[in-house]
């Protein structure tokens, strides 16, 4: 991997508002993907920038950025469950009730 170890990684330092635009990024291009693989790889990505976001508004009455983030674990549910994928989507659909 060249890139971890010559430049870390600067998702830590995006806004919160930032954190949710890529997990956007990545579910749009998820559902635009027509292969499995990288539609998985996509959605791992798009739970990972996620998890950052929940660290980074763990404390926030934001309403528009509590319903960004369950947005994003709407969809991400979405996919997957059209996917077949119904346990992990699930999951997405309990944690968006977090958010919402």
């Amino acid at each position: 991997m060249v890139f971890g170890s010559i430049i870390s990684s600067p998702r830590g330092s995006l806004s919160l508002q930032k954190i949710i635009s890529l997990a956007n990024v990545y579910l749009e291009n998820a559902s635009k993907s027509s292969d499995p693989e990288i539609l998985l790889v996509l959605c791992h990505d798009a739970e990972v920038s996620l998890a950052q976001a929940r660290k980074t508004a763990k404390n926030t009455e934001d309403k528009a950025m509590r319903e960004g983030i369950a947005t994003v674990y709407i969809g991400l549910g979405d996919l997957l469950d059209s996917q077949g994928h119904r346990n992990e989507a699930q999951a997405f659909y309990k944690k968006s009730e977090k958010w919402g």
